[in-house]
């Protein structure tokens, strides 16, 4: 990032995280990265509910913008204040994406706190412990993970594949049948991709967990040399939503879709009950949002049971599932319980729990996923 742009983030988040929280009693202050609709969850949801069981306490919450930059932002703040030398820093809680929690932990500018709170143990995806190739056990707490899968149109496909391979014979039967927009204008689709290569290439584990090593890319060639002959049956959308749309017109019959967007989309009358979803092997990956606390927080025993609360089974249950068909950030099987089988049936009768257990992936580290998405332009676009 250049120098003046960095400035500017730097001090876009300081006028906005010092206005309006030095007002209260005492005043937690929460930042969160990611589209608006987190950042009224957090401030419409979660804020209320807190502040009724802690009286004195106000909640105030700052959004710093979509997408990995609006994580950056919160990084830069406190990296500012770690190298500034302050006792205790503005923010107490923050929600930031994967990557950025990883960076984070590595510079320093994280509390080890998840042991500290009651569903700490509660977690049990790995995506608790590894962000992207880092450690991050005890650093972070999943507020929910997103997911990608497979839609199809359950009135023409009575079966549906269940792996790359299955897709790539089905593909090549039902030309032009199965849509994807490539590695532009969405995730879906890189998320496709990166999916690919796990089943083509090298598998998941080695490209999320494991040091990088540019030989690896090597041995992707094949995959990229079949992924271009795939593409030759396949019809390309203009993104996610686009996707969505073309399943909704039935000009494609499958595709790779966000699972809280294809229900989102479903619950609106955006598509007909007809449009299922499938987790194919060996895995498509996906994402969470962490809750974070600053190593010096200003509130942390406050910033936990703020936490605490967040990840509660219930809490999960209304907030998360009910409200964002998002997949909990706890393990399932506490959330059960407190949902009706109609909501529960929704999000996991399809994709179970042992589903996503099973396939249910990262993304991969940085570089490795750089190199994923400059191979495909090098060796499958053109």
């Amino acid at each position: 990032m250049h120098t003046k742009s960095k400035v500017v983030w730097l001090s876009a988040l300081s006028c906005i995280s010092l206005s309006g929280w030095a007002n209260a009693e005492t005043t937690l202050n929460v930042a969160s990265a990611g589209s608006q609709n987190m950042v009224d969850y957090v401030k419409s949801y979660l804020a209320p509910k807190f502040e009724a069981s802690h009286p004195g306490v106000k909640i105030n919450v700052v959004g710093t913008g979509p997408g990995d930059a609006g994580s950056h932002k919160i990084y830069e703040k406190l990296d500012a204040q770690k190298s500034s030398g302050a006792k205790n820093w503005d923010i107490d809680v923050a929600v930031v994406h994967q990557k950025i929690g990883g960076d984070m932990v590595k510079d320093g500018l994280l509390e080890q706190y998840r042991s500290d709170i009651k569903t700490g143990g509660m977690v049990s995806r790995d995506s608790a412990k590894n962000a992207l190739g880092t450690n991050v056990d005890g650093y972070v707490m999943p507020m929910f993970h997103s997911q990608t899968a497979i839609a199809y149109n359950s009135d023409m496909i009575a079966h549906p594949p269940s792996s790359y391979d299955e897709l790539v014979k089905w593909t090549k039967k039902h030309p032009k049948a199965f849509g994807y927009n490539g590695i532009k204008n969405g995730m879906s689709g890189v998320s496709f991709v990166t999916g690919w290569i796990y089943a083509y290439g090298t598998d998941a584990k080695r490209l999320s967990s494991m040091p990088y090593d540019k030989s690896v890319e090597s041995g992707w060639q094949e995959a990229y040399a079949k992924l271009k002959a795939f593409n030759e049956n396949v019809t390309f959308t203009p993104g996610n939503a686009g996707t969505l749309d073309m399943l909704n017109r039935g000009e494609i019959f499958m595709g790779p879709v966000w699972v809280d967007m294809f229900y989102s989309w479903k619950a609106d009358g955006k598509l007909p009950p007809s449009m299922k979803l499938a987790l194919i092997a060996p895995g498509m990956p996906g994402q969470p949002m962490y809750y974070v606390i600053p190593a010096k927080a200003k509130h942390a025993k406050l910033a936990k049971e703020f936490i605490a609360l967040a990840t509660s089974p219930k809490i999960q249950a209304e907030g998360i599932v009910k409200r964002f068909n998002w997949y909990p950030g706890i393990d399932a099987k506490y959330v059960k319980p407190q949902l009706d089988k109609a909501t529960w049936n929704k999000l996991f009768a399809e994709i179970t729990p042992d589903d996503l257990s099973k396939y249910g992936k990262n993304f991969p580290i940085a570089s490795y996923f750089d190199d994923i998405k400059e191979g495909y332009e090098r060796n499958v676009a053109n």
